[in-house]
């Protein structure tokens, strides 16, 4: 068999692209029905409901024990990933959204007063959407073992 093709039947590959895809695209709809818009850039951005990094790394970590079992090498390796890259969107992450947040606004009432930003284009703004409350981790964690426990069920 081919690269490509070995890839696609590998459940541990599979189960996080489709954790992923989907925790993805529940965020977009989720945007669009609360701001009754459509914003691309939640298609790929980061942060939001649910955690696209949670569900990515539960669903590696749920294919990783049906694949490997719970007394095996793999299954430690990718917990202790899937609880770093946890920790990190909950804290990191989610205290450099915040700091955005406060920028943008002090960034906005400067320009109110008549101040000028010589280095910034109005149209920037600091993303603020790049983290995730405890929540959105826990959800987006729950979506990744679901995920990771029907892909392992149906390609196992």
């Amino acid at each position: 068999m081919n690269f490509f093709t070995d890839l696609l039947h590998n459940p541990l590959f599979v189960a996080p692209a489709i954790g992923w895809f989907t925790a993805q695209l529940i965020k977009t709809i989720l945007y669009i029905i609360i701001h009754r818009e459509f914003n691309a850039e939640r298609i790929f951005g980061a942060g939001g409901m649910p955690s696209s990094h949670s569900a990515t790394v539960c669903s590696l970590v749920t294919a990783t024990a049906f694949r490997y079992g719970a007394s095996s090498f793999p299954l430690p390796m990718a917990f202790f990933f899937a609880f770093i890259v946890m920790y990190d969107a909950m804290g990191v992450r989610r205290e450099t959204g915040e700091q955005a947040k406060v920028l943008n606004e002090m960034i906005g009432q400067w320009r109110e007063m008549g101040n000028k930003l010589q280095s910034m284009d109005p149209m920037d703004q600091f993303k603020e959407f790049v983290g995730h409350t405890p929540l959105q981790v826990v959800i987006g964690a729950l979506l990744g073992i679901l995920i990771g426990s029907i892909v392992s069920n149906v390609m196992l």
